[in-house]
């Protein structure tokens, strides 16, 4: 039997999507108001997905609390009210798109938690703009 668990968190930053193999004229018709050479910010919600089997001696499948921390020592603390571009080394040289952070995001938890778990993140950028990563 195997039961997902999710955790929600939220966090606030500024990007900027921008190909510098590209020409500005490029980089604005593809990228739009989201190439502002002076960047932009989102307010993301971010959830974490666990499916595995439930503990029989917990009744838990994962500790909340140790998925809570989790999150916020390698991700919250990491992106929180930065500039994705220019705060942090993930992203110096890869475009800060949400599919982009949501696999950089797996990858960051993916070494914090058992494999036994299948992991999935679901990023929200905006109400109505989300992406998903499953590890595939």
């Amino acid at each position: 039997m195997k039961i997902a668990v999710y955790r929600k968190e939220h966090f606030n930053c500024a990007h900027r999507l921008h190909n510098p193999s590209w020409s500005e004229e490029k980089n604005e018709a593809v990228f739009g108001k989201c190439n502002n050479k002076n960047y932009h910010g989102h307010n993301y919600d971010l959830t974490v997905k666990l499916l595995g089997p439930v503990d029989p001696e917990t009744g838990y499948v994962y500790d909340m609390k140790v998925l809570s921390d989790l999150i916020k020592k390698n991700v919250l603390n990491k992106f929180d009210h930065k500039n994705l571009n220019l705060d942090t080394d993930e992203f110096k040289n890869l475009n800060p798109t949400a599919e982009n952070i949501a696999v950089v995001i797996w990858n960051i938890l993916r070494k914090e938690i058992d494999n036994k778990y299948e992991l999935t993140i679901r990023l929200y950028e905006t109400e109505r703009n989300f992406v998903e990563y499953d590890g595939n």
